[in-house]
């Protein structure tokens, strides 16, 4: 499987990238860490070039990568954007999770 980002994610994405001038190659970072109320939080983040051991993924025009040990918990994951007013923002549609904290931002496996 792979992780995939939604068209309205992508859009989001490219326009931040856009609006702070990175470069061509720039990549959406994917990853997780320890902490969150359920015990793991997601993170996003921007680099230029994948590290040695990255998963690659091309979607919607967006290269995503993501960490070795972080695509343990998030194969399968899609990446969406809400513009809910209370809920807003990137949204983790992970099939890995089985707890997930009220505000979505933490999972357990």
């Amino acid at each position: 499987m792979a992780i995939t980002i939604t068209q309205l994610a992508a859009e989001k994405i490219k326009g931040v990238f856009e609006a702070n001038d990175m470069p061509d190659n720039a990549c959406l970072r994917v990853g997780i860490k320890g902490g969150g109320c359920s015990g793991f939080s997601y993170t996003l983040d921007v680099s230029v070039e994948p590290a040695d051991g990255d998963d690659v993924f091309d979607c919607e025009g967006v290269r995503l990568i993501c960490d070795p040990k972080s695509y343990l918990y998030l194969n399968g994951t899609e990446v969406d954007y809400n513009d809910d007013l209370l809920k807003g923002g990137f949204v983790f549609n992970n099939p890995n999770a089985k707890v997930s904290c009220g505000c979505g931002a933490s999972f357990s496996a």
